[in-house]
């Protein structure tokens, strides 16, 4: 390794089927969620993050052409028995004593390679019963107490391992006794958050290890790890506690051209009429089925209500339709193609070459530690990645060429116990 910057990397899986799009149903194929860790353990990732859909498909999940999501924490169990180095984070709700115990098993199982992905979205579903959770501010407040009384209980076995009991009465949670587990390998899990807005940021620089924020340009990324490093120091953290992760798609072709009409494919592809429907449901905040995915946009309003899933207030709703109607008029856009040329498109797209130089500078220029890939849905996913990109960071001095230690924290360069945090 040369003395540059080194980049970490990671893979999303989404809900549905992890390594094709619109292919129905499959709510349990391990053979492929284990195929996708292996290839990310081969390329050297950092971690695999198993973005648990907490909605049932029938209430809107995030991808309606991919319903039947497994219990993310569950299937990582049974990854951590075919995966020996790799990371193994996902999404999970926030009771704390219930989810430190299965993250600290997690932890054991698989020799300190747990993390957690906090979920702090606007509801939660119970079968078909809604369950508001509040508004950003307070859905925070309660994600901070319950990130600090799960690191209070795994600070709960003390090095000559007797337990002690521990206690806490905060606003949201209250648990008293011992501790059933010892103290976890890493210390503490990783925690893991993906909201960049100012709420997140401030989140993630009081309760998080990983933020994983959208891609920007690197001018905007620079000042977003900026403003995170500042609310760092606000909290007693130093500047390198916290690492920045983007989400990018890499789309490859043996020349650029080639690259660009694939990616264009692959957009088309991952926007059913379906998806694109709910896509504005989600903006409208009605029931959009019957309208034409190949017709125009509706010519009414939002309707007021309560904040989307996301938070989302009326009045910003209002002005995004406002916008897109302005866009589709503009472009003689249907719904579908809209949704298709509003979408988060690949962020990376060229050959390997081109590619591995643009992750290269973006890192370098100081925008990001690293990225966290969502794999295409062609059939080559992650295996492209791992193959032709992967050795040339790796010639560029980089990216590991080995693991070079045993825990999810060793990987990311971040200290054994984290920070300890404390209870609000």
């Amino acid at each position: 390794m040369t003395g540059r910057k080194r980049m970490h990397l990671a893979v999303r899986s989404p809900g549905g089927d992890p390594t094709t799009a619109r292919s129905g149903p499959r709510p349990a194929e391990f053979a492929a969620r284990a195929r996708l860790a292996r290839t990310a353990e081969r390329g050297l990732f950092d971690f695999l993050l198993l973005a648990g859909e907490p909605l049932p498909w029938e209430h809107g999940a995030h991808d309606p052409d991919t319903p039947g999501c497994p219990e993310p924490l569950t299937v990582l169990n049974a990854l951590a028995a075919v995966t020996g180095h790799l990371g193994l984070a996902a999404t999970a709700g926030d009771e704390p004593y219930e989810l430190a115990r299965r993250l600290a098993t997690l932890d054991h199982l698989s020799g300190g390679r747990a993390a957690w992905h906090v979920d702090t979205s606007a509801d939660a579903f119970t079968g078909r019963r809604r369950v508001v959770l509040g508004e950003r501010s307070e859905r925070y407040a309660r994600a901070a107490e319950s990130v600090a009384a799960a690191r209070h209980l795994w600070d709960s076995w003390p090095p000559d391992g007797t337990a002690r009991p521990r206690a806490h009465q905060g606003r949201y949670f209250d648990i008293e006794g011992a501790f059933t587990l010892p103290r976890p390998p890493q210390g503490h899990p990783v925690v893991i958050h993906a909201d960049d807005s100012a709420e997140g940021r401030e989140f993630a620089a009081s309760s998080a290890d990983v933020l994983l924020t959208r891609h920007r340009t690197p001018e905007a990324a620079r000042a977003l790890r900026a403003d995170v490093r500042r609310r760092l120091a606000g909290h007693g953290r130093g500047p390198d506690g916290l690492r920045i992760l983007p989400g990018v798609t890499v789309v490859l072709g043996d020349t650029d051209a080639e690259a660009r009409e694939r990616a264009g494919e692959l957009r088309r592809q991952q926007v059913s009429p379906r998806a694109a429907l709910l896509t504005l449901e989600r903006v409208w905040g009605a029931d959009l089925s019957a309208y034409d995915p190949d017709g125009p946009l509706p010519d009414t309003d939002p309707v007021p209500g309560p904040p989307g899933r996301e938070g989302t207030p009326h009045a910003d709703r209002i002005a995004t339709a406002g916008k897109w109607r302005a866009l589709a008029q503009e472009k003689g856009l249907s719904i579908r193609q809209l949704v298709i040329e509003t979408s988060a498109g690949p962020s990376f797209v060229g050959t390997p070459g081109t590619v591995a130089a643009r992750l290269d500078a973006y890192v370098a220029r100081g925008a990001a530690d690293g990225f966290v890939l969502v794999p295409s849905p062609a059939p080559d996913g992650l295996d492209a990645f791992v193959d032709r990109v992967v050795p040339l960071l790796q010639e560029r001095g980089v990216f590991r060429t080995e693991y070079e230690g045993g825990t999810l924290r060793s990987h990311l360069g971040l200290t054994r116990t984290g920070m300890e945090g404390s209870i609000p």
